[in-house]
């Protein structure tokens, strides 16, 4: 599947994407839940952030809230679309932008945290996304990545372990050792609460921080 076809299954699903409990965050608690696993993880704000398919912006806006600098970035024009009018209110505070978030536009160095959730079982290189990623933080800067091995594989349309190694997502202690090899400090977290999913689940859930070398 190439990065076009990749950005029209996105497209198209942008409408309904927010009716799924923990994409929109629709339900105040479910919405409070996620914005304290920011508060926790994300660095002291403010804080530069970055959030590698940000979807229609939900999880942009909570960072702003907390009173972060966040740049978005989504492959799908659709959601691009919708997170910026979601995010417009937060002004200069936040910038929406598309690109393929395995290789985001960012100079090294340059920002304090990547945030990034449910992204690294569709990319065809993930540990080079990683690289990438870790490779744009500052000194001490902030991987925040929220994964998991789903129990289902999803729609086949993404089930293309060729260019998909981490298809159907990714287990926790693989992508420990992914990481490890770009971050330090690396800390799981079990993400099993069902207000954060808006019901209750039978696979694996976490959240996964670690922090690059300080200078």
């Amino acid at each position: 599947m190439n990065p076009e076809q990749i950005a029209q299954y996105w497209d198209e699903y942008a409408a309904e994407y927010d009716q799924e409990p923990d994409h929109g965050l629709l339900d105040s608690d479910t919405r409070a839940a996620w914005k304290d696993l920011l508060r926790m993880w994300l660095p002291p704000q403010p804080s530069d952030v970055v959030d590698l398919a940000c979807g229609t912006g939900t999880l942009t806006a909570l960072a702003a809230e907390l009173g972060h600098r966040v740049r978005a970035y989504d492959l799908s024009g659709e959601m691009v679309r919708r997170a910026a009018a979601k995010t417009a209110h937060f002004g200069a505070a936040v910038e929406v932008h598309q690109s393929d978030v395995s290789a985001p536009p960012l100079a090294p160095a340059s920002v304090d945290a990547v945030l990034a959730r449910h992204i690294l079982w569709t990319l065809p290189d993930p540990h080079a996304a990683l690289v990438a990623w870790a490779g744009a933080l500052r000194p001490g800067g902030r991987l925040v990545l929220v994964e998991g091995r789903w129990s289902s594989v999803g729609d086949d349309s993404f089930d293309d372990p060729d260019r998909m190694p981490w298809a159907g997502g990714v287990r926790a202690d693989d992508l420990r050792a992914a990481v490890a090899e770009v971050a330090e400090d690396v800390h799981v977290v079990q993400l099993t609460d069902p207000v954060l999913w808006g019901r209750d689940i039978d696979d694996e859930r976490y959240l996964l921080a670690a922090r690059v070398p300080s200078a």
